[in-house]
């Protein structure tokens, strides 16, 4: 835990450089799909792509709690910026922060905190999404080395990245989650090739695309703690903090879409007044903030007992579920108030409307989350009798 008045000095940096730098940005950074390499280094500079990794390894070692913080200053503007160091702080780093080796973190764990090394996790395959276990991509063993062939489908920061958080099947006679490991694998390996960036809804400036492994070899120290079998354990751990890390980036676009919203209507006219004054109009901006309330209540409630070290895979898929769902409720609203306006792109609602409808798909869709609550919910009241 960092103290109060550093951290508050970190959180003011941050608000006033999205304000100021970031979001003046916004419309050329989605017309042009690709982020100003300058801009990319200040971020670098001011330490963003290590906020998660612990002091020792060179990051600024965030808690949880603080992390959810800085995430919501983050997110009062487009979620792309965030996303060209998200897979540092999140997905591409993590896996190595809570299960690899001491070789493994301090080989990699400095680099990503610089922004030097650009992390990526692959895990998702053309038949291989929601049902992660079914994953079909393989890692065989040939000497002390092992062989892996497959694709991975929709990798965030690809084109980017310098290392892949990669799982693959290493044995092969074992069914579901048993049989998968998890490796670090470096992009200038031969056998890997990236595929061109997918043409996206929303979230321009941030690419996605195929990562192809063609009889790639990667040492046997390349799998993350060093006992193969346990990469799903991995992936789930990882995917439980990041699912609370991308809630409290959908509350921050709330708050956002807020208040552009709540701008317009105090400032458009109709019938002779602001259309604030309109009670349906009033009703669509209560209906927001309450819904924000709430998740941000929510999210802090989960980033604090994570700090404690209670299992929160329950509560992380609650708040992914509620967070990224009322994000999407606020976007459809920001644009019924600013009516014409919002389909136009000039006032940026439509831009957001985009962006946001990627968070209920991607770290696990709306429908998985059911799944996960409703499960964990079942197994619980079993082994309580």
């Amino acid at each position: 835990m960092t103290d109060e008045a550093t951290f508050t000095q970190l959180k003011d940096t941050i608000r006033r450089f999205v304000r100021e730098r970031l979001v003046p940005l916004e419309d050329q950074v989605d017309r042009d799909d690709k982020l100003p390499d300058d801009l990319v280094e200040e971020m670098k500079e001011m330490g963003l792509f290590g906020i998660s990794v612990p002091e020792e390894y060179g990051g600024l070692g965030l808690s949880m709690a603080e992390e959810v913080e800085i995430a919501r200053e983050l997110s009062w503007t487009t979620p792309v910026f965030r996303s060209v160091f998200g897979t540092n702080i999140g997905i591409g780093s993590q896996g190595i922060v809570m299960d690899g080796t001491e070789e493994q973190k301090q080989t990699y764990l400095p680099r990503l905190a610089t922004g030097e090394l650009i992390g990526s996790f692959a895990l998702t395959e053309p038949e291989a999404g929601s049902d992660a276990a079914s994953l079909k991509t393989r890692a065989e063993m040939d000497g002390n080395e092992y062989v892996i062939n497959g694709t991975k489908r929709f990798i965030t920061n690809a084109p980017r990245a310098n290392i892949f958080t990669l799982m693959a099947r290493t044995n092969q006679d074992e069914p579901g989650a048993r049989g998968i490991s998890a490796f670090i694998v470096e992009r200038d390996n031969p056998g890997i090739s990236i595929g061109k960036p997918e043409r996206k809804m929303g979230q321009h400036g941030n690419h996605v695309a195929d990562v192809i492994f063609e009889d790639c070899r990667v040492p046997a120290t390349s799998i993350i703690g060093g006992e193969p079998g346990l990469g799903f354990k991995t992936a789930m751990k990882v995917l439980d903090r990041g699912r609370i890390h991308i809630s409290a980036v959908a509350v921050g676009n709330s708050e956002r879409l807020i208040h552009m919203a709540l701008s317009y209507a105090m400032e458009r006219k109709q019938f002779g007044k602001p259309i604030a004054d309109f009670q349906l109009i009033q009703a669509m901006l209560a209906d927001s903030r309450t819904e924000m309330e709430a998740a941000k209540a929510m999210v802090r409630d989960a980033a604090a007992k994570k700090d404690a070290g209670e299992n929160v895979a329950t509560l992380a898929a609650c708040c992914k579920l509620f967070t990224t769902e009322m994000v999407g409720r606020i976007a459809d609203r920001a644009v019924q108030i600013h009516g014409g306006a919002g389909y136009i792109a000039d006032y940026g609602v439509e831009r957001f409307y985009r962006d946001v409808r990627l968070y209920r798909i991607y770290e696990g869709t709306s429908q998985i989350q059911q799944l996960i609550i409703a499960r964990n919910m079942i197994r619980e009241a079993e082994e309580a009798g």
